[in-house]
């Protein structure tokens, strides 16, 4: 009951196409943020290499090249870059969640919007594929699974996580409710504003706003940790490719849905404290997935199998 923790979200640049750069900044940024005291601390979407920023520009041959050198930057799941992770935040004590941009392990031409959950003793606890990429995003992403669409038991609570617009698909969200999910993780590109600087986008705000809602709704923490990319981050040759800028604006929410930190400006470590009481407070008023759930007449199917696109008949067995 009167347990507390530290919630951290970590907004800064990383590296575009450039996966060794961004990991060794993303386990810089880990070891910060464990000197700080965080419990767990999560990053902005797909932070390892970046955001695919080119597929908002119009088709072109440069386009193309910048898709290719993304592919060539993604990771596996594990991999040595996942060790690497693992390693920094077993080093900082932290559990942490951040976004990465992972190769399909079969096919190795395919990538996926991925929010990778890591523990404070150094282990992968799972990966969250996005379920439906947005617009755009669908000619680099393909559509993820359900596979670990699941909460996962820390000794503060229950952790869980979702990509940007899956918090606008309301199935996804209810499902980690009904897990009983305590600190979410709601992983974002940060505040898109045109280039050159117009007004911000029409969909800007729904990054707080549906952030806020899935607390309120799931009684619980919400981490929005928001990406950052300017102009000067990005490669020269790529500049053309650059419609907009993302700057941003981290929140960290709580289980009422009220604003206890941010919003968060340039590259800098969002902490705020959360406490066990606050969470059950919540859930007592609220629960969503249980006593405020009506399942003799709604209920939610979830497919979490690993997908299968080749079944071999011939296989042993």
């Amino acid at each position: 009951m009167n347990d507390t923790f530290k919630l951290a979200a970590i907004q800064a640049a990383s590296i575009p196409f450039d996966r060794e750069a961004s990991l060794k900044k993303a386990c810089q940024l880990i070891l910060e943020a464990g000197a700080m005291g965080v419990t767990i601390a999560a990053f902005g979407e797909t932070w390892l290499p970046g955001y695919p920023f080119f597929c908002n520009a119009a088709p072109s041959a440069t386009g193309w090249r910048a898709a290719a050198e993304y592919l060539a930057n993604a990771i596996l799941i594990p991999s040595a870059e996942t060790d690497r992770l693992c390693a920094a935040a077993k080093q900082a004590g932290i559990d942490v969640a951040i976004g990465v941009a992972e190769r399909d392990a079969q096919s190795s031409g395919t990538v996926y919007c991925t929010l990778l959950f890591i523990s404070s003793d150094g282990r992968i606890l799972g990966r969250h594929r996005k379920l439906r990429p947005t617009f755009h995003e669908r000619s680099v992403w393909s559509d993820g699974d359900a596979v670990g669409l699941h909460t996962y038991q820390r000794p503060y609570g229950r952790m869980s996580g979702l990509n940007c617009w899956e918090h606008n698909m309301m199935l996804p969200g209810y499902a980690l409710a009904a897990e009983g999910t305590e600190i979410h993780v709601a992983a974002w590109p940060g505040k898109e504003l045109e280039v050159p600087p117009a007004s911000p986008s029409p969909f800007t705000t729904r990054q707080l706003v549906l952030s806020r809602a899935f607390a309120s709704q799931a009684a619980c923490y919400v981490i929005a940790a928001a990406g950052l990319r300017t102009i000067d981050h990005t490669p020269d040759h790529y500049k053309e490719l650059s419609v907009s800028e993302y700057t941003g604006e981290s929140y960290i929410i709580d289980p009422r849905g009220e604003i206890i930190a941010g919003p968060a400006k340039g590259e800098t470590i969002l902490v705020a404290e959360g406490s066990r009481e606050a969470i059950l407070v919540a859930k007592a008023m609220c629960d969503i997935g249980g006593h405020y759930s009506r399942p003799d007449l709604l209920k939610l199917s979830v497919d979490r199998r690993p997908p299968s696109r080749v079944v071999d008949h011939h296989a042993a067995g």
